[in-house]
């Protein structure tokens, strides 16, 4: 499995921005896939997560700071993964990272830069 994340870039607090994981390779047999979010000298923390119970049934679980303001789906058509973030704010900024899961192996992506200007 190959994950390319895109997406990133610079907002305004209060902005918007779409980050996007492309998926590749055995998608079929993916489990879950998360997006993650790394701050200076943090550890990687699960921001969203999409378990995939079936091509359509999925279910979705986020982190506390994100709640109401962040979106993950799965667009079957293009084979991603994406990450839909309103009301950015600065504490929002960091590199966004996603992972697949497949028979508890895990996959990560390359990550993309996420800046929240106050």
């Amino acid at each position: 499995v190959q994950l390319q994340a895109s997406g990133g870039g610079l907002v305004q607090a209060g902005g918007s921005l779409r980050l996007s994981c492309a998926l590749s390779g055995a998608i079929e047999r993916i489990n879950f896939v998360g997006w993650y979010r790394q701050g200076p000298g943090l550890q990687r923390a699960l921001v969203a997560g999409l378990g995939i119970v079936t091509s359509t049934i999925t279910n979705t679980n986020y982190a506390t700071s994100v709640k109401g303001r962040f979106t993950i789906s799965r667009d079957n058509a293009k084979n991603t993964v994406d990450l839909q973030m309103n009301s950015l704010e600065p504490w929002d900024s960091g590199v966004y990272v996603c992972r697949a899961v497949l028979r508890e192996t895990d996959y990560w992506g390359q990550g993309t830069l996420v800046t929240v200007s106050s």
